[in-house]
């Protein structure tokens, strides 16, 4: 598939069919995300692959209990066979930029204007959402608002990384588009400038 195209085609797919995710087209998507570009080409990013219901289940169970699933809006993402979660780390670009050739020895977070870690992170996670598109597949982008730490300790994520959200992965089954959708898109010249705001 074309790149523009598969930009264009891309959207978030909160309902997904319950067959596998073949493992060559999962390991497209991921050695894309581990081709993303990153600062200092420090690669300070990770990717924890949920495959299956058990593993997707006990995802499930650390940030969105059973008991809380009750009329929930989307329960064909509950369906997803993939999860996989882009974990940045803070302190890989620190050890990077106080090599040699960056020369910040002092490690000082001050320097950074923003956080790389989790830029280049959100870079690598979109190369999956794209990759996805280009394999015929559906991916969702979402947060993870709870259970952090039981999600750190059922999967053993070291403290050194952390999840900057979570994907959803599989085969699209027909859904309702977000709400959000009906503000469309900001017209060009409202996004984009040349030479002067």
């Amino acid at each position: 598939m074309e790149l523009g195209e598969a930009i264009r085609r891309r959207r978030m797919v909160r309902n997904f069919e319950e067959r596998p995710v073949p493992p060559e087209a999962l390991e497209r998507v991921l050695d894309h995300a581990r081709r993303a570009p990153s600062a200092g080409h420090t690669q300070g990013f990770a990717f924890l692959a949920l495959v299956g219901a058990e593993q997707v289940g006990r995802f499930w169970d650390c940030t969105f209990p059973a008991e809380r699933r009750d009329g929930f809006r989307w329960p064909g993402l509950l369906r997803a066979p993939v999860i996989i979660l882009p974990c940045a780390s803070k302190e890989a670009y620190l050890d990077r930029y106080a090599e040699d050739d960056k020369g910040w020895v002092d490690r000082d977070e001050a320097r950074w204007p923003v956080p790389y870690w989790d830029i280049d992170c959100g870079m690598a996670t979109m190369t999956i959402l794209l990759t996805a598109v280009d394999e015929g597949l559906g991916a969702l982008f979402f947060g993870i608002f709870d259970g952090l730490p039981a999600l750190r300790a059922e999967f053993g994520i070291p403290d050194e990384f952390h999840p900057i959200g979570a994907v959803a992965l599989g085969w699209p089954a027909p859904d309702e588009p977000s709400p959000s959708l009906r503000r469309g898109r900001r017209p060009d010249n409202e996004v984009i400038h040349h030479g002067l705001w």
